[in-house]
């Protein structure tokens, strides 16, 4: 099975992407952490990546974001096992948003 790979990024390129048409920026937290502080985007839950797949589809980038990293690479790993997103280009916040601190 041929399958993505992500794109680790820093959170200065992931902001100059996030404002290209054809890119959305992903994040993963929880709906209070996203409502509490973020950097934009839409909000997907971890817990709910599989079932909105289908708000990404319009994207060719798809930026995922977390508070450390961690969450948005099981995501984007998760994003590069889907067989009809093998022409996107997965990016992974490494450090979160916390590297803006």
């Amino acid at each position: 099975m041929t399958k993505n790979t992500y794109t680790d990024i820093d959170l200065h390129e992931a902001l100059k992407l996030r404002n290209e048409a054809s890119s959305v920026l992903v994040d993963v937290r929880e709906t209070w952490e996203f409502e509490e502080f973020n950097e934009g985007g839409i909000n997907i839950p971890l817990s709910e990546i599989r079932d909105k797949r289908n708000l990404l589809t319009p994207y060719k980038n798809i930026v995922v974001i977390c508070t450390n990293g961690v969450r948005s690479k099981v995501a984007a790993m998760d994003y590069c096992r889907v067989p009809e997103w093998l022409d996107k280009s997965i990016f992974h916040v490494k450090g979160g948003i916390i590297e803006s601190e």
